[in-house]
């Protein structure tokens, strides 16, 4: 029999679990909303936002009400973003099918993993990080995907072999699972990555807070490296406990800041 703690466990899972698929019904139904081209991009960006925030930052709001306002927070950024994707995939695809030497299809076949790497990443870039333009955002996406390459490799072979094996054995819950499935991947691989560069951003932040001598001068004339710790870390709202002063609470991680709309 299962202990107490096992079917807490269980039961988070299930949560989980059920969560992703609701999430997946909303993809769905905002992409159909916006007539395919003018949706994907919106219903991706909110998912990849929803799944960022909570395997990173544990945050768990009320699915229906935080995908739509995630869907229409960055307005047409997501939609330009999906059409540079799609019109690139069209000509790889047209490269593909008019290639007469097989060079030129290996070269585009390159091309296309290319731009499946990017488009697995992208939208977790515009959810996380401080991004300005559209090229920016996908350059990002790609050193993302090749920085992570095997971890990316990884999913890719785990998604396509459950994917199999629910085309083979399970084909009704295909489509349930439908986007939701390399979502959960991808945010995995990206919470560490994310995790790592808030951090180095708040070392960044408190080494500079320390060289302009923000802090109170300790006994030798120089500045009290606590004093300074807590000050940055508290401006940038990104600091664990502070251990100097057990009863002062830690700070919670804070999600980096997404970029201005082109």
């Amino acid at each position: 029999m299962l202990s107490y703690e096992g079917l807490v466990r269980l039961n988070h899972l299930l949560s989980g679990f059920y969560r992703l698929l609701w999430l997946n019904l909303l993809w769905v139904a905002t992409t159909v909303v916006g007539l395919g081209i003018f949706g994907v991009g919106p219903a991706t960006y909110a998912f990849a936002k929803y799944v960022d925030r909570w395997f990173r930052l544990g945050e768990l709001p009320p699915a229906a009400a935080t995908f739509r306002r995630y869907a229409t927070e960055l307005r047409w950024r997501p939609v330009l973003v999906s059409w540079v994707l799609l019109a690139v995939a069209v000509v790889i695809g047209v490269n593909l099918l008019s290639a007469a030497n097989w060079y030129l299809r290996v070269a585009n076949l390159l091309a296309l993993v290319v731009l499946a790497v990017i488009a697995a990443y992208v939208y977790f870039v515009l959810a996380a990080l401080d991004v300005t333009t559209i090229r920016s955002t996908l350059s990002a996406a790609l050193l993302l995907g090749v920085g992570s390459l095997h971890w990316t490799i990884i999913g890719t072979t785990a998604v396509a072999a459950l994917y199999w094996v629910m085309y083979r054995f399970a084909l009704p819950l295909l489509p349930v699972v439908g986007i939701a499935l390399p979502m959960t991947v991808v945010g995995l691989i990206v919470r560490g990555v994310f995790r790592q560069l808030a951090e180095v951003d708040a070392e960044e932040a408190s080494a500079a807070n320390g060289s302009t001598g923000g802090g109170t001068a300790g006994p030798v004339g120089t500045a009290n490296p606590a004093r300074t710790e807590i000050s940055a870390r508290a401006e940038r709202n990104d600091a664990h406990a502070d251990l100097a002063h057990p009863d002062r609470p830690g700070i919670a991680e804070r999600h980096l800041q997404k970029g201005s709309a082109v």
